[in-house]
């Protein structure tokens, strides 16, 4: 029996891999963030039998040279080998992937890319994420960074002559201008902020911008642009068949609506069919993700 986990900064979700290759959640708990030993307790007291596999989708960057995980938002873990510590600990087989990664090969295999070429999956949330799978394959690239088009200091804070100019907000990575920086949920914040000096949570900004608000379709107007206008360029060099979207924003789907038109208007390919939609697994891409990456090897070492 296999043990898949989704693991975020506030809850560890897990359930059993299924004869039918599906994964239902079957509990989640709280995150030990700052404890090593509660993490690996927390971990096997919802793993299967003594030996059993277990599949993590996890938050953050791994390295695949070093094998030394980036998460910021669990401490215990930041900066360690997670993989190789966590199969010390826990006396069985670890594997580990990216949750972004998790999402888009979730889609791939089983949601709105199943049988397409190029899947380029994206969270829109608190951050933003993504992964790549070409031919069924999660493409990780050197040192792991493969999909992470978030991060890397490009944005344009006019907007392309849209605005004034918003100020560079720094990155959780180090750097300033990151896409993740301007164009999560957080970002559509500061962008808030910054147009008219009033701090509202991304749900009141976008609640507001349906209803109508001058302010806040200003603010929309805004978010979207930039976002179109970073993601046209993954677009072109990608070459994505269908852009699967996870995370909170994913839900509204008038913004994802506005961001796919957006998007297509700017790129080379002509995209006659929306690319930019909702994933199937929007909700558990990271469950089924892991799932996926278990069958996978299960398959491998059965040869």
């Amino acid at each position: 029996m296999t043990t898949c986990f989704d693991i975020g900064g506030s809850f560890i979700r897990h359930g059993e891999l299924q004869a039918d290759g599906t994964v239902a959640e079957k509990g989640r708990v709280a995150t030990p963030g700052s404890d090593w030993q509660a993490f690996v307790d927390a971990i096997a007291d919802c793993s299967g039998p003594d030996g059993s596999p277990i599949s993590i989708s996890l938050a953050g960057a791994f390295d695949t040279r070093s094998g030394i995980a980036d998460v910021a938002n669990i401490p215990c873990l930041h900066k360690r080998p997670v993989q190789s510590d966590l199969e010390t600990a826990l006396k069985r087989p670890v594997a580990i992937t990216n949750d972004a990664n998790a999402f888009a090969l979730a889609e791939a295999v089983d949601g709105t890319g199943r049988g397409k070429p190029v899947v380029f999956g994206i969270i829109l949330g608190s951050g933003v994420g993504g992964g790549l799978v070409v031919n069924g394959t999660l493409v990780t690239g050197y040192g792991g960074i493969a999909g992470e088009w978030g991060h890397g200091p490009i944005m344009d804070p006019t907007a392309g002559g849209q605005l004034k100019g918003i100020e560079h907000y720094p990155c959780g990575c180090g750097q300033t201008g990151c896409i993740d920086a301007i164009c999560s949920a957080r970002g559509m914040e500061k962008i808030h902020r910054s147009l008219h000096g009033l701090d509202l949570a991304s749900k009141d900004i976008t609640a507001a911008w349906h209803a109508g608000d001058a302010a806040a379709t200003q603010t929309l107007d805004a978010f979207t642009t930039l976002l179109s206008r970073a993601l046209s360029a993954f677009v072109n060099t990608l070459g994505p068949d269908v852009i699967p979207v996870s995370g909170g924003l994913s839900n509204d789907l008038v913004l994802l609506d506005v961001i796919d038109r957006k998007t297509r208007d700017l790129v080379l390919a002509d995209y006659s069919e929306p690319l930019v939609i909702k994933g199937e697994f929007a909700a558990n891409g990271g469950l089924h993700g892991a799932g996926i990456v278990a069958r996978t090897l299960m398959k491998e070492a059965a040869r």
